[in-house]
């Protein structure tokens, strides 16, 4: 039995289509963050099942509270704004998961933006454990977040879809809340930035995605994205410097 999990917040726009996707799964299971629209109204038509968890700027928490949930002795992980192909569906399908070795399995991930598809940079060659059993290990770190299973781990040959940031506008905000999140992250493990991180990783950054990962290779589109973490970086350097600033609070 496979449970799928998807973590939304205002995801009306995408919930249908990505419910739809999984429906090969024996259990579609919802964890929605407090949504404002119709996701809620739209995934429970869709026959999935929702539970209403706070995200608390925790990624790692939130997804395992649907592990929790989770009936399946497999799980799959899938984000609103991603979609499991045919192909995927059939290659799970043919998987022996009751006599597998593996206790997990990596996804490619194939990302669409602006009508394009992303095969360079930032977004190029990534690899997701998405697949595993419930019991082989929980998620770990706040923001960027990872399954940490234990046991040996396959790959599946045909790519997870995904459709992020479908306007600039929605990418900026993306880019501010995750920066946000990120810049937490580091302050919470000890790191520190100076003026000397602002101005260098930004440019390090640009030039990492443009020019060693290819980024020229996907025109405008790879340059807007390049552009785009090049400025999450920024800022996430940025607000940690203003973090580390801060006096600590004291009771009066």
């Amino acid at each position: 039995m496979i449970s799928v999990i998807i973590l939304t917040k205002n995801e009306e726009k995408n919930i249908e289509k990505c419910i739809k996707s999984v429906q090969f799964c024996d259990e579609a299971i919802v964890i929605d963050d407090n949504s404002e629209d119709k996701t809620v109204e739209m995934a429970k038509k869709s026959g999935a099942k929702v539970f209403s968890h706070s995200l608390d700027n925790d990624f790692a928490q939130q997804r395992n509270f649907g592990l929790e949930k989770a009936k399946g002795d497999w799980v799959l992980f899938v984000d609103a704004d991603e979609r499991i192909s045919d192909n995927l569906k059939l290659e799970i399908g043919h998987l022996a998961l009751d006599i597998t070795p593996f206790n997990g399995f990596y996804l490619k991930r194939q990302d669409i933006m602006w009508g394009k598809e992303i095969k360079h940079g930032e977004q190029g060659n990534i690899k997701l454990l998405r697949l595993a059993k419930k019991n082989a290990g929980k998620w770990q770190r706040q923001v960027h977040e990872y399954w940490d299973i234990c046991g040996k781990t396959g790959e599946l040959k045909n790519p997870l879809q995904h459709y992020p940031h479908q306007s600039l506008t929605e990418f900026m905000n993306d880019v501010n809340f995750y920066s946000t999140l990120h810049a937490q992250q580091k302050f919470n493990d000890g790191e520190y930035s100076n003026l000397l991180h602002i101005l260098l990783w930004p440019k390090l950054k640009f030039f990492k995605n443009w020019i060693l990962r290819a980024g020229f290779l996907d025109g405008t589109a790879g340059f807007v994205l390049t552009v785009m973490m090049s400025w999450h970086s920024f800022f996430a350097w940025s607000k940690l410097w203003i973090m580390g600033r801060r006096p600590p609070f004291r009771a009066t």
